[in-house]
């Protein structure tokens, strides 16, 4: 990394001196407070003694030692008014990132990576950091609980992988993450959470975000105590999950509160989360004064709700174009997971998963009310035509079949239990 000086045009000052010339960093240039003195006895060792270099170094002193980035310095990046793609465990892979891009999804992330699995090299955990070409506003998103940890790993991403931002994930509520400390316990441990932030400040060249929810307990809310203290902490984006970890999906999430967190925000920009299923939910968030929209299960189970949002209209979209968007799925994870046996199990697996939301999905043109809410159970209904109604069934069989359609005949003795259980129905 070369260092810029304040007056390029301007020659550098050498000056004579006995036993050779003053290095670089001379009075005036902008370097000479951080640069260790030479020794001017280039040439002549028995002339040099340990008062001409009193700060010692191991090895070659380069720039990367002496100049850091400063803050105005780093990668920025725009993110007003994006449509930004949850990062979403399990199904947020790069296939279904791509289908999302090509709906018009502006910023997508990478899976949740445990921090200890990338520093231990585990080649599984290395692979939720790919990205694919389109994704041209691409993040990746850390879970830790260790600043010494979460600290080298960023330091580790930032020297390995080409990406937009890295993402902190302190609003995960499964157990296994927040009893160790991690996800939505980094939300009441604030001296961690501070040094975890101030420590990958400070080794990343892009912007840092952090992802929260509006607490641990059910209706004590705590993240607007926390967001102005970590506008401070040097964060790029916050983005808000507006329920707790207890409530899960159990109740709406609170809009009211997100408009007030983003208020407290600024100029950080916030990002608001939850329960966004059409245009007009999305229109009705962009009025809270947020700074854009992140969309999970929304994306899940109509990823074409980034052109409906995009375009302010219903798309009542066909069964024939549905299993279009399966098949190019399929094209998608063979390419990215390969076309052998095991490849191809994979993509299985991960497409039943997918369809496990998007049988959730109730067509425009058979609704009694348009539009659809996510918290609302889908009614039975029996479709416009025999594809439409097995893409509606919640059974695992029926699902099992749409995968055969696309993959062929499942293995013997093949079961399938979704990972996710999220209902949030009334």
């Amino acid at each position: 990394m070369l260092h810029r000086r304040e007056h390029p045009a301007e020659p550098i000052a050498v000056a004579e001196k006995t036993g050779g010339e003053e290095p670089m960093g001379t009075a005036g240039d902008e370097t000479s407070s951080v640069t260790p003195s030479l020794p001017n006895c280039l040439g002549k060792p028995e002339q040099c003694s340990e008062k001409a270099t009193p700060v010692k170094t191991s090895g070659a002193l380069t720039d990367v030692d002496v100049v850091k980035l400063r803050p105005c310095e780093k990668k920025r990046v725009n993110f007003k008014d994006k449509l930004y793609l949850a990062p979403l465990t399990t199904c947020g892979n790069l296939p279904f990132r791509r289908i999302c891009k090509r709906f018009g999804a502006d910023v997508t992330c990478g899976e949740m990576a445990m921090c200890t699995n990338l520093l231990q090299g585990q080649t599984s955990e290395w692979a939720l950091l790919k990205r694919h070409e389109s994704e041209d506003l691409f993040g990746v998103q850390l879970e830790g609980c260790f600043p010494d940890t979460m600290t080298k790993c960023a330091e580790l991403l930032n020297r390995n992988i080409e990406v937009d931002f890295v993402d902190i994930n302190s609003g995960c509520p499964i157990d296994l993450v927040y009893k160790k400390g991690g996800g939505c316990g980094l939300m009441s441990r604030t001296k961690k959470f501070e040094q975890i932030i101030r420590g990958m400040n400070s080794v990343l060249d892009v912007p840092l975000t952090v992802k929260i929810r509006t607490g641990v307990q059910d209706k004590v809310n705590i993240a607007h105590k926390l967001i102005p203290e970590m506008k401070n902490w040097g964060v790029s984006l916050i983005t808000l999950h507006g329920r707790s970890r207890e409530q899960r999906y159990t109740k709406l999430a609170d809009w009211d509160y997100i408009n007030t967190c983003s208020k407290l925000a600024s100029p950080v920009p916030l990002f608001g989360n939850g329960d966004i299923l059409s245009y007009e939910d999305a229109m009705q968030a962009r009025e809270t004064g947020v700074s854009g929209i992140m969309l999970a299960r929304g994306a899940l189970i109509k990823p074409w709700i980034f052109t409906e949002i995009k375009e302010n209209r219903h798309w009542d979209i066909s069964s024939g174009e549905r299993l279009d968007v399966l098949k190019d799925f399929t094209h998608f994870g063979l390419e990215h997971w390969g076309s052998d046996t095991q490849g191809i199990e994979k993509i299985r697996v991960f497409l039943l998963e997918w369809l496990s939301f998007m049988c959730r999905y109730v067509p425009v043109g058979l609704l009694e009310r348009v539009p659809q809410k996510i918290n609302e159970r889908p009614p039975y209904y029996m479709g416009r035509d025999y594809l439409e109604s097995l893409m509606a069934s919640q059974h695992v069989g029926d699902w099992i079949r749409i995968s055969e359609m696309l993959l062929g005949p499942v293995p013997q003795n093949f079961s399938f239990l979704p990972k996710h259980k999220a209902n949030a129905y009334k």
